[in-house]
């Protein structure tokens, strides 16, 4: 079978189509890797929040995909809405990486040898307000760019520490000094951080079935919950929101955060449930959230 692989042209993801290209391959495919130059990369400079947000990333990969230009579509499942386009499905979620965020320092020590005023960089709502809750006195500032432009940056002094993903800097195989992984528990990951997602148009049923050699259940149930999670709030990348589930057993925890853009007011809620049945996990930990007054403090993300 002739696959047509639809990427952004990042290094990182050119780097993440290849995994997905691999195990394709291995598995009899003939693999053609088409890069799709997205809003996101063309806006590099401009807050995504401004643009659309991360959904700017998929946008002309998903038209590709609907025209029949490519075949799959390789994405960062945390840049993908909560809501496909019609005739678009997700067929393989490959094994997660790791979906912690690190912070990255120009010296070492963590958060607590950051001076007060320090400037962390970071253009994600959630980081920037668990930033501010672990450390009200430090300034978070957005930064924008590909991960190697976001390190020189550092390094440059344009800022102080950045918060970026484990996951990117892991496939890229970057060990930067001074570098702290940050408790999942504590710092909840983005919905989907770490996890790789193949889309494909669900009309294509020879290849949906290709695309099960390449899913891992354990990721794709994990998965599963948490953008239920985000479903239910109806949040966005706009949106202070975190969602992160970690099997357990036969089971999934799933744990959910909302918070206010500065990071004053922080909600959490964490259920566990079996894992078959995460997209219940995700709406019960949801509508806990909800209860406790959620609602207001999206209204203010998004304002």
């Amino acid at each position: 079978m002739k696959v047509r692989l639809g990427t952004r042209g990042s290094r990182l993801a050119l780097v993440q189509s290849e995994e997905v290209a691999g195990a394709l391959r291995a598995r009899g495919a003939e693999v053609e890797v088409v890069v799709i130059r997205t809003s996101g990369d063309r806006l590099a400079q401009v807050a995504l929040a401004d643009f659309g947000g991360k959904a700017l990333f998929v946008k002309e990969i998903e038209e590709a995909l609907l025209a029949g230009q490519v075949d799959v579509g390789v994405h960062s499942l945390k840049d993908l809405p909560s809501d496909l386009p019609p005739g678009l499905a997700l067929g393989a979620f490959p094994v997660r990486e790791d979906p912690r965020d690190v912070l990255l320092a120009r010296a070492g020590g963590g958060w607590e040898a950051l001076r007060p005023g320090a400037v962390v960089g970071t253009s994600s709502p959630r980081r920037r307000a668990m930033v501010l809750a672990r450390r009200p006195d430090l300034r978070a500032e957005p930064i924008r760019g590909n991960v190697e432009t976001r390190l020189e940056k550092l390094r440059g002094g344009a800022c102080d520490a950045l918060v970026m993903a484990a996951a990117g800097l892991k496939r890229l195989g970057l060990s930067p000094p001074h570098h702290t992984p940050l408790d999942p528990a504590e710092f909840v990951p983005a919905v989907g951080q770490g996890v790789l997602a193949v889309e494909a148009r669900q009309a294509d049923r020879e290849l949906l079935e290709l695309l099960r050699a390449v899913d891992d259940t354990r990721t794709r149930l994990a998965a599963v919950a948490e953008r239920a999670f985000l479903a239910r709030l109806g949040a966005g990348c706009h949106t202070a929101v975190a969602g992160h589930a970690r099997p357990e057993g036969e089971a999934l925890v799933l744990t959910g955060v909302v918070a206010s853009p500065d990071g004053s007011t922080v909600l959490r809620a964490s259920a566990s449930g079996p894992a078959t049945t995460g997209g219940r996990l995700g709406v019960t930990v949801a509508e806990e959230l909800l209860a406790k007054g959620a609602e207001a403090l999206l209204d203010a993300s998004r304002g």
